[in-house]
């Protein structure tokens, strides 16, 4: 199938296939160059879309694609590798999680805070001065 067939069914632009093939996430199994130099994309070059986008969906880089893909293709890397790798991911996603958690909380309060702005002033007064408290800060 031609690039843009594939683009379509994966739900990627031509060009970020192109990227792919750049960065070498493709090989022959998946794009081949024809005679007249286009390129012609087998249905497993799909399947290594839906492959990259699972894992991209996960948190993975480039280079952490790379090493999987590589180890998907030829099982270079034993299960104690494979396993530790994951538990480096999940500790990675753990960590962005309590990011996110504290994100939401603080935009929560402001949410809070504007709220009793409008509804009773005192309310966002006895918010702020509690802020201050356990922040140090002069708000």
């Amino acid at each position: 199938m031609r690039i843009q067939e594939l683009a379509d069914k994966a739900g990627l632009t031509a060009h970020t296939i192109r990227y792919y093939e750049k960065e070498g996430l493709f090989d022959r199994r998946h794009v081949r160059r024809e005679e007249n130099n286009y390129r012609s994309y087998s249905d497993e070059a799909l399947d290594r879309l839906k492959l990259i986008k699972k894992f991209q969906g996960i948190g993975c880089s480039l280079a952490e694609l790379k090493v999987i893909l590589q180890d998907h293709d030829s099982h270079t890397l034993s299960n104690e590798e494979v396993m530790g790798w994951i538990r480096g991911k999940i500790s990675e996603i753990e960590s962005k999680k309590e990011e996110y958690d504290h994100m939401l909380d603080t935009l929560h309060w402001m949410m809070e805070y504007r709220m009793a702005l409008m509804n009773d002033p005192r309310k966002a007064e006895e918010m702020l001065e509690q802020l201050r408290k356990l922040t140090g800060l002069n708000l």
